[in-house]
């Protein structure tokens, strides 16, 4: 079955002149009816041309990444009888040249930690499988040449 997804990016040009390259990357996401500031990563076009209160594409290739991998691992989790109080991912991205030479997200590495409480609690081999299984399923891990790094902790409360 096929699912469609919609994004729209606006931007505008303001007073800059454009054509000598010093122009506002500033710009918005709208999702679902709201909104997200974006922006070139300032690594990639210095500020103030660009914004550092804003998403760039790679921030947000990597938390799409963790947050689709975190959705199945919670989704796993309490299909398993888990109850989980949190999570949290410090994900990071890494960008390399291809075999082209063109700059490429190429590593992704999540560094998820759950928290779990309840009567029923979780092995490490049972957390390990919850995200080797939640890895498999995600859609975005699927749509991706980075390879995917995980590196999972968790505690019990």
């Amino acid at each position: 079955m096929a699912h469609d997804y919609q994004a729209t990016i606006r931007w505008a040009r303001g007073e800059a002149a454009f054509t000598d390259g010093r122009y506002s990357r500033g710009h918005v996401w709208a999702f679902d009816g709201i909104e997200v500031p974006g922006s070139s990563a300032p690594s990639s076009v210095r500020v103030p041309l660009s914004r550092e209160d804003a998403v760039d594409p790679e921030e947000a290739l990597v938390a799409s990444a963790a947050s689709c991998h975190m959705l199945f691992a919670l989704d796993f989790a309490r299909r398993a009888g888990f109850r989980v109080d949190s999570y949290e991912d410090a994900a990071t991205g890494e960008m390399t040249p291809n075999e082209k030479g063109k700059l490429f997200v190429s590593r992704i590495s999540l560094n998820p930690v759950m928290v779990f409480s309840g009567e029923k609690l979780p092995s490490g081999e049972d957390v390990a499988a919850l995200h080797h299984r939640a890895h498999e399923e995600c859609y975005v891990a699927h749509s991706l040449r980075a390879d995917i790094i995980i590196t999972p902790r968790f505690t019990l409360a």
